[in-house]
């Protein structure tokens, strides 16, 4: 805004609420977040938001900012949000002499970072919502992983982007959780002795599904460590002979399904997922 001009106050406002406008290459929310923030300082903070998205030329935002400086006799209050920097340039350059109180709310902060690093910026908009929506992919992948916990919600098992299956213990749950932090949707079956899988797992495409096995005295110790006290019930659950039951019949699923199948034992659940998702992107490229 040039010094020598003196805002009218009323022109700036819509029932006692500023008029902000706004300019962004992506959106334009993280500038109507500061925007409401800033204006959570006067009255009862209230604004009037008006909004330009998805800029990429001073083209598009010369009929905008034309306008609101005819609605308002010649004043503005204007925020703005543009990463590419030469851009950026045109817009001061065309403000120059109007009487615009522009706010750069991104320059400036690119501007030390990249002055502190050394390093170079992108200039591409958007960044942070592809962020945002990584997020919330994240998020999903979460609350999938839930839902198809042990074996719930087999009707649904298409829609996985990996399951898997394995007798109990072999870290099927912590690995469902750690790959739905990674954004894939990921169910879990149980595959127990006496217990038919859900006629779902048959269905799916095998390079989804991938078998989980492990060491049986391993197996076999984790299952009492696991009980404690309960003598009884590990007699029958956690016993060595049991256990090599349950991973001969979890096997023969395995191979009826034509899964691959990945040993858990001496692996930390990250480097499981690792050799999981190796298979899984080279089979969906």
């Amino acid at each position: 805004m040039p010094e020598d001009s003196q805002a009218k106050p009323e022109q700036l406002l819509e029932n006692d609420s500023p008029i902000i406008n706004i300019i962004s290459d992506s959106i334009g929310d993280s500038a109507a977040t500061m925007a409401i923030a800033a204006a959570s300082q006067f009255s009862d903070g209230k604004c009037l938001i008006n909004r330009l998205p998805k800029v990429n030329s001073i083209e598009q935002m010369r009929p905008f900012i034309e306008q609101h400086l005819q609605d308002t006799s010649g004043e503005m209050i204007l925020f703005h949000t543009i990463a590419d920097e030469q851009l950026r340039a045109e817009l001061d350059d065309y403000l120059r002499d109007k009487n615009v109180a522009a706010v750069d709310l991104i320059g400036p902060a690119i501007d030390a970072i990249a002055l502190a690093t050394g390093r170079t910026p992108r200039g591409e908009p958007g960044l942070i919502r592809e962020t945002d929506e990584a997020y919330f992919i994240r998020v999903e992948a979460m609350e999938f992983a839930v839902e198809h916990d042990d074996g719930r919600n087999p009707e649904s098992l298409a829609d996985a982007d990996i399951v898997l299956i394995g007798v109990s213990r072999t870290s099927k749950t912590p690995l469902s959780i750690y790959l739905a932090t990674l954004g894939y949707k990921v169910a879990n079956v149980p595959l127990a002795l006496g217990s038919e899988p859900p006629t779902q797992l048959f269905e799916l495409d095998r390079r989804r599904v991938f078998g989980l096995s492990t060491d049986a005295a391993l197996l076999s110790s984790i299952r009492h460590r696991r009980l404690g006290n309960a003598a009884e019930i590990a007699a029958t659950y956690a016993s060595l002979n049991s256990v090599l039951d349950d991973l001969d019949q979890a096997r023969m699923v395995m191979r009826k399904i034509g899964c691959i199948v990945i040993h858990t034992d001496n692996r930390a659940i990250e480097e499981t997922a690792q050799v999981i998702l190796r298979y899984y992107e080279a089979s969906f490229k």
